[in-house]
């Protein structure tokens, strides 16, 4: 391993204790092309794993290993490496940056500790930036931020922080100074033990000095107003700084430590990950800052309706939770996160989801598409099992004598679409047995057959998404296919409900018969409005007209009616259904007769509704050279696009904009040839707004 100069200042009370103290599982955050994947490929370097640093634009680096991400040069699918560093072991996940593939983020950070959040220096928090971080604030995970690229033309420290402060809304508490400015940026300096961290051009290792003369002075302010927002937000610190005017180094180290962990405050640092600048200190950071598996709340599941806790412990009962899954040519590999207890190679564990057993045949410790065979994972482990056959992304596995159930990633709802067949007739059921296991592997991906025309429909996040998907079916299965024009996701909505809408349901046909009277209000209901989602069902029945268990069946029945709306058969959302009266017969009436009316009730109430057809609206930003900002804005609007701010960064326009999604298909395209390829953009999903009255599309 390379010599290298640390900024560590202490150790982890536990570490001397207990071998999981010195763990950290992370995760690199960050908006396409801010250098998450460079950082990783530098920490790797940095702590000896590899021998050469990797580059994206060579296509050498370890993380982006699928050849879809080294012919795009983009990160598109998670992947785990690990590596040692002063005594401790990081597991690190490298995540994608581009918001199609914001699914794979999201499963990532359910089992993540901690996170370092990536910034471009020039362009600070873009709109991806913002997405992984309220998805790790979801998550409450502790993150530390590195703002990178500072050797660039209009690189600023400040103006990068700046915007973390005022986009992210954490406490930024900066702990280093750059040393000297874009193409002079050398090094940081440490501002807990007030020292210069300096590394030459083609130097192995920084080298470690007094601070410059020419940057004592800011170095001392800057370094009293870290003291001062700390003492602000830890009574600890608060008490010495109030006893002695100051704070130490160790003092400094503990309180950031804790403002860490308990998210009141986030420690910034800087560096260039491609000059090798900045990345020893980083590492210091994660293992001094960031959470062992010790330092989070043990893990919580449910079994036969009871909540139950399993700590961090390997002698514990074995829980452990799947966020990952894909087939290599060696074997189907299930990435596992260990909450507790110990899984050996050849054990029989028990998955929760399908109540069915199954035998563990290796254990692998990863590294990207690299793997070291391990007898046994421990409780805080990342790695990846072999031998598992019917284990999925969010699958729970335990010991069959301590069943246990964890809540599974969230998976998002896809909102485009494409069709998609086989050139040959006769490859027609290799085709499905693809799909089927790509949506095996990404849980975003959806099959499904359209009732009306019998085509194959794939659905996913966003057009590179679907070209990925589909691009993995040439490559991996062979099989030459015809991909569709992509569409979107349309929804339903009320616009003006129905009051006291009256449905009955009988039925007799011979033998017990069915009865069921409901009386429906139907209103338009904003989602999240009080806590409720898309949809929500009360009941104002008085004088046990309806009985609770036949209200539960109407609520089950009215979101049966849910899945396909009147205008053109899309899923309906934003409503609210009050169940107000009702009838029963004493024979006839039936938790299924209530189901059904429920049903087929809402359905007409819907239909005598004044609906409302919506479709996905994303915010664009899009950074072009200044002379270009008039192209871009009548080329927005045409597309019925509406500019919501506009900005000047590192002299270039940044205009921001909500555009239809559908508007959006082909545009990267169009925007070069408008730029001569000077024009980027970038998109996150907002929700949904009402779509033109003229467009009334089917499934």
């Amino acid at each position: 391993m390379r010599t290298r100069t640390s900024t560590h200042t202490g150790t982890h009370p536990n570490t001397r204790t207990d071998p999981l103290a010195t763990v950290r599982n992370l995760g690199i955050l960050a908006h396409v092309d801010a250098g998450k994947t460079t950082v990783t490929e530098r920490i790797l370097y940095a702590t000896g794993t590899t021998h050469k640093r990797g580059e994206v634009h060579d296509g050498t680096t370890v993380t982006d290993f699928d050849p879809q991400e080294r012919d795009r040069g983009i990160t598109i699918f998670a992947a785990a490496v690990s590596c040692a560093w002063a005594g401790h072991r990081i597991n690190l996940i490298d995540t994608p940056g581009h918001v199609d593939f914001a699914d794979e983020v999201e499963r990532s950070l359910r089992v993540l500790d901690g996170a370092v959040a990536v910034f471009d220096a020039v362009a600070g928090v873009e709109p991806q930036s913002e997405s992984v971080w309220r998805q790790a604030d979801r998550h409450g995970v502790p993150r530390i931020a590195f703002v990178n690229k500072m050797d660039r033309a209009g690189a600023d420290l400040d103006t990068a922080v700046a915007s973390i402060r005022e986009r992210l809304h954490p406490a930024p508490l900066v702990v280093q100074l750059p040393v000297g400015a874009e193409d002079g940026f050398t090094g940081v300096v440490d501002l807990l033990r007030m020292r210069a961290l300096v590394r030459a051009d083609g130097a192995d290792t920084a080298e470690e000095g007094p601070v410059p003369d020419t940057l004592r002075e800011e170095a001392l302010r800057r370094r009293r107003l870290l003291e001062e927002a700390v003492a602000e937000r830890h009574p600890a610190a608060l008490e010495e700084f109030c006893d002695r005017g100051t704070l130490t180094a160790a003092t400094l180290t503990d309180a950031l430590r804790d403002l860490t962990r308990s998210g009141d405050g986030v420690v910034v640092l800087c560096g260039s990950a491609y000059r090798d600048r900045g990345v020893e200190p980083l590492l210091d950071a994660v293992v001094t800052y960031l959470p062992s598996p010790l330092d989070v709340p043990p893990v919580h599941g449910t079994h036969d309706g009871t909540e139950q806790e399993r700590p961090a412990d390997p002698a514990a009962p074995m829980a452990a939770l799947a966020f990952k899954a894909n087939a290599t040519p060696t074997g189907r590999l299930t990435y596992l996160r260990v909450y507790s207890g110990t899984i050996g190679k050849g054990d029989t564990v028990w998955d929760a989801g399908t109540g069915r057993t199954e035998r563990v045949g290796r254990i692998l410790r990863v590294r990207a598409d690299r793997h070291d065979p391990l007898e046994r994972a421990v409780a805080g482990d990342i790695v990846a099992v072999v031998g598992l056959k019917s284990a999925r992304a969010g699958s729970t596995l335990c010991a069959p004598d301590a069943p246990l159930f964890l809540e599974p990633p969230g998976v998002a709802e896809p909102v485009v679409h494409v069709a998609v067949e086989a050139r040959r007739s006769t490859d027609t059921d290799r085709l499905a047995a693809a799909l089927a296991r790509l949506t095996e592997e990404d849980p975003s991906l959806a099959v499904r057959t359209d009732p009306e025309t019998g085509q194959t429909v794939l659905s996913g996040m966003g057009e590179l998404h679907l070209e990925v998907a589909a691009e993995r079916v040439r490559r991996e299965h062979g099989l030459e296919v015809t991909v569709g024009r992509p569409g979107v996701a349309h929804r339903e909505t009320v616009g003006a409900g129905v009051t006291g809408f009256v449905h009955r349901h009988v039925k007799q046909d011979g033998g017990a018969g069915q009865f069921a009277h409901v009386v429906l209000d139907v209103e338009p209901w904003e989602e999240d409005a009080e806590g409720g989602g898309g949809f929500v069902f009360r009941s104002t029945v008085v004088g046990g007209r309806v009985p609770q268990e036949y209200v539960r069946a109407v609520e089950a029945g009215c979101r049966d009616a849910l899945a396909e709306g009147p205008l053109g058969g899309h899923p309906v959302t934003g409503l609210r259904v009050t169940l107000t009266d009702g009838q029963t017969h004493v024979k006839d009436s039936s938790e299924t007769a209530f189901r059904t009316a429920g049903r087929f009730g809402l359905r007409d109430a819907l239909r005598a509704s004044e609906m409302v057809l919506l479709e996905p609206v994303v915010e664009v930003t899009v950074t072009v050279p200044e002379d270009g900002v008039g192209g871009v804005l009548g080329d927005l609007a045409a597309r019925r696009g509406r500019v919501t701010g506009s900005d000047t960064r590192g002299g270039a326009a940044v205009v921001t904009a909500t555009v239809p999604l559908a508007e959006l298909f082909g545009y990267a395209t169009r925007l070069r040839s408008r730029t001569q390829g000077r024009g980027t953009f970038t998109a996150r999903p907002t929700g949904y707004a009402p779509a033109p009255t003229n467009a009334v599309p089917t499934r």
